[in-house]
């Protein structure tokens, strides 16, 4: 006799305080300046959030070239070179930076890294927008290593003055692996001041890890170039998870994942609205399974104000109003 079914939803999981900021920050600046804003690249790693904003206004570019002079653009969650601002300020385009200020501070971590002369081993994953901006930060003192197998043939000028920092989306397991694995080649090894992996992308791991094992499949939903997203799945199946998938909603769910299976975990990535996952949950419903149980892990209050640029300008716009 199988047992009851049973479906599990991951908390905290979702928006994280620097998604929310970016996705609002694109919000206002249509209702401050009117459309069209730029946005260069997806505002956050997310087809429907991106859908949604284009809908109102937004238009998304994949470089600068493609925004006519003189326009606004706001700058990703995922930030960007110093590279990109200099051309932005060369072609006069009104900037509004919308970085997450935790990758902000992997981008001020490597410039005082590199201004010390250290090498920088950045662990993360080739062509992700984050490596791309941490890395222009300080190109000539900067490795990428992807994997804990890459570091066997990692070389450094000084090894004893040599430090790492991540990209904010790994996953904390496989980080630490390659940490480890960097401190037994590189015995002096400089830590960042702080952890590199956001808060957000810990929590989420760590809620995932909490559900995984009583589960005989875990559905994260994420979109595809969603790095905490497709880190969820990896996380859930090496938790115990019997299965698990990421899908955009639930209109990518295979029914056949369903068959023989009692208890479901649903989860998503940091860049996922919550109507996604309610889409997932009454998907289950109609196919018989009862309501969901949340498993909350932790609380989260942090709250990121807008960019100030954008802040002085919607109070001066409100004072014209």
């Amino acid at each position: 006799m199988s047992s009851p079914k049973r479906v599990l939803l991951a908390a905290p999981r979702g928006y994280c305080a620097g998604v929310d900021r970016a996705v609002v920050t694109v919000e206002r600046a249509l209702d401050t300046y009117g459309p069209p804003v730029y946005v260069r690249k997806q505002i956050v790693h997310n087809r429907h959030v991106v859908e949604d904003l284009e809908a109102r206004g937004a238009v998304f570019v994949e470089e600068l070239a493609e925004v006519p002079s003189g326009s606004t653009v706001v700058f990703s969650a995922h930030g960007v070179s110093p590279a990109v601002h200099a051309e932005a300020a060369a072609r006069g385009l009104k900037t509004i930076d919308a970085t997450c200020p935790l990758v902000t501070k992997v981008h001020k971590e490597a410039s005082r890294f590199a201004a010390d002369d250290i090498e920088i081993l950045l662990i993360g994953h080739a062509g992700h927008e984050e490596v791309e901006g941490t890395t222009g930060e300080a190109p000539e003192h900067i490795t990428l290593v992807q994997h804990p197998d890459d570091v066997d043939g990692v070389e450094v000028k000084d090894p004893t003055k040599v430090a790492w920092l991540s990209q904010t989306t790994l996953s904390v397991d496989e980080t630490y692996e390659t940490v480890t694995r960097l401190r037994e080649k590189f015995p002096l090894l400089m830590d960042p001041p702080s952890d590199d992996i956001c808060y957000a992308t810990q929590n989420r791991q760590s809620a995932v890890k909490q559900l995984a094992p009583g589960c005989d499949l875990v559905i994260v939903v994420g979109s595809r170039n969603s790095s905490n997203s497709v880190r969820l799945v990896e996380v859930a199946l090496e938790a115990g998870a019997k299965a698990s998938h990421r899908v955009d909603n639930a209109g990518e769910i295979d029914e056949a994942w369903l068959d023989g299976v009692d208890s479901v975990g649903v989860t998503s990535g940091a860049s996922v609205p919550d109507e996604l996952v309610q889409g997932v949950l009454d998907f289950l419903v109609a196919r018989g399974f009862p309501p969901a149980t949340e498993e909350r892990l932790t609380e989260e209050n942090l709250v990121f104000a807008l960019p100030p640029e954008l802040r002085k300008d919607i109070a001066a716009h409100g004072s014209r109003a």
